[in-house]
């Protein structure tokens, strides 16, 4: 239990029992609330695609159509399902065209036709859901065929020119020079659009849109990457923002294998309201655990707007709380990829070893978890050669330390997206330094009462004291006050706020019936 860093296991369990505390009433909000991008998730589900020749998707038509009708607060399921049996349709996206001309009227079924109108919907729902287990089961034997990655770290590349016609040519070349999951990233502010767009796009700023066609088609492409290579390459996008849900359905039915979805993140470095983004994180999570998807937290970010050493306890506390709202939601240890970085300022002494305490702990204190590690962004200056030298420290840390994704660091960080040469060079740091010192955990043992085991138990202590002061206020006054990364995020302020709705007595939702139960 002590393991390297002898931690005191009475103190793990005191800090997972006040995450818990902490975590409790923001469980219980997310219970008894649902948003817009809950119900189109449900009706996605469902089976509704396509959108108007506007380009606003008809889920968000349809949506928009029952609340004007009906309120949020019922859930969108029994009001869509008994409009479809009045108007004797059997296509729940021709529903939404007609509703969006005006032509249909929506209304809270009672008795005999809210009983029916609910079966309906949950068999569409399940049709949904049994679709995301094929795919589950689809990678399961592909994984089976062509096996995993020889070694961990699985090395994780992002690939986004902005057109999904050039990311898959990139993408396969990186896999081919050693990339283990190509994450492609956002079209820069998609997480604050209320709506997912469709069809493939080539017009992304600094990274591509995250559309289902675009989940399909670089799916399709890194399955002849796995052919050919001989090991599954997974494939990585965005369960966060004003759509997480959504992106969670969408992600399980396009067969994605990773997902970047943190319980803060969009409340602190994209303003979306609180409440919004713990009720959408919810749901995201139990599709991701039906979907056999890994996710991925984001408490690097915490450490690009706060110094890494000064609040390294305050990764460690979202830690604790992401792994208390994955286990809530279903999440299985093998699928929280909690996140952590190597932000230090390497101008600070014994910066080396303050990151081996803090990837240390993190490695100890969730030994079953398979830990996303970072690479520095926040003190890359655009030198390229000290850029290069500071990945490869890194990179050592991540092997030392038994990391389980190793997300690739650029040497051109924060100076410009990177080319494929930088990517090359730096896959090049990668390969070298796992090759040459990629079992040195085995070896790497801090000595006792020394340096980093100080260091860990500070870090430790500290996340306990404040896990402590969060119970005594609550989660969202603590998020309120600046906590985390320092942003202040105030319960009733943020975006996406007109999108929740408290359940009203009669709320149903079948996905989350079909999720929490036995079966679908």
């Amino acid at each position: 239990m002590s393991g390297k860093l002898d931690l005191d296991p009475v103190l793990v369990a005191r800090a997972r029992e006040l995450a818990a505390r902490a975590g409790a009433p923001v469980v219980e909000l997310a219970r008894s609330h649902t948003t817009v991008s809950v119900e189109r998730a449900v009706l996605r589900l469902a089976g509704v695609q396509g959108a108007d020749p506007d380009g606003i998707p008809w889920v968000n038509r349809l949506v928009d159509a029952v609340v004007a009708d009906v309120g949020l607060g019922h859930g969108v399921a029994a009001p869509v399902f008994d409009a479809l049996a009045r108007e004797q349709l059997a296509d729940v996206t021709l529903l939404a065209q007609k509703a969006a001309a005006g032509s249909v009227r929506f209304e809270v079924p009672a008795g005999r036709a809210a009983t029916a109108s609910r079966r309906a919907s949950r068999r569409a729902v399940a049709a949904g859901v049994r679709r995301i287990d094929r795919r589950r089961a689809e990678r399961e034997r592909l994984v089976r065929r062509f096996g995993d990655p020889p070694r961990r770290p699985w090395i994780y590349l992002i690939v986004a020119t902005g057109d999904i016609y050039e990311d898959i040519p990139q993408a396969q070349a990186a896999a081919r020079a050693g990339a283990d999951a190509i994450a492609v990233i956002r079209s820069t502010g998609q997480s604050l659009l209320d709506y997912v767009p469709e069809g493939a796009t080539r017009e992304g700023f600094a990274g591509t849109y995250a559309t289902q066609e675009n989940f399909r088609l670089m799916r399709a492409a890194l399955d002849e990457s796995s052919r050919e290579l001989g090991r599954y390459v997974r494939l990585t996008n965005y369960a966060s923002g004003l759509c997480m849900p959504e992106m969670a359905a969408l992600a399980g039915l396009e067969r994605l294998d990773m997902m970047l979805n943190d319980s803060m993140y969009g409340i602190l470095f994209r303003d979306i309201n609180p409440i919004r983004t713990f009720v959408d994180q919810r749901f995201s999570r139990q599709v991701h655990a039906r979907a056999g998807i890994i996710i991925n937290t984001g408490e690097d970010n915490y450490l690009t707007t706060a110094d890494a050493v000064d609040e390294a306890h305050t990764v460690t506390v979202s830690q604790l709380l992401n792994e208390y709202f994955a286990h809530e939601a279903g999440l299985a240890d093998w699928q929280v990829g909690l996140g952590h970085a190597f932000e230090v300022n390497p101008d600070v002494p014994e910066s080396l070893r303050l990151e081996l305490a803090h990837a240390l702990l993190a490695r100890e204190l969730f030994p079953d978890a398979p830990l996303k590690w970072m690479p520095p962004t926040k003190h890359m200056t655009g030198d390229v050669f000290r850029g290069n030298l500071l990945d490869g420290f890194f990179n050592l840390v991540g092997a030392l330390t038994g990391q389980g994704i190793l997300l690739v660091g650029m040497m051109t960080e924060a100076v410009v997206t990177p080319w494929l040469s930088d990517r090359d060079i730096a896959l090049q740091n990668v390969r070298y330094v796992l090759g040459a010192a990629g079992g040195l955990h085995e070896d790497f043992v801090p000595a006792p009462g020394g340096f980093i085991q100080q260091r860990a138990h500070q870090v430790l202590g500290s996340a306990v004291e404040l896990l402590e002061r969060v119970g005594e206020q609550s989660l969202l006054t603590a998020i309120g006050e600046g906590t985390f990364g320092i942003m202040k995020r105030p319960a009733d302020r943020g975006r996406g706020l007109d999108g929740v709705a408290r359940h009203e007595g009669d709320y149903y939702n079948p996905a989350v019936e079909i999720l929490e139960g036995a079966g679908s």
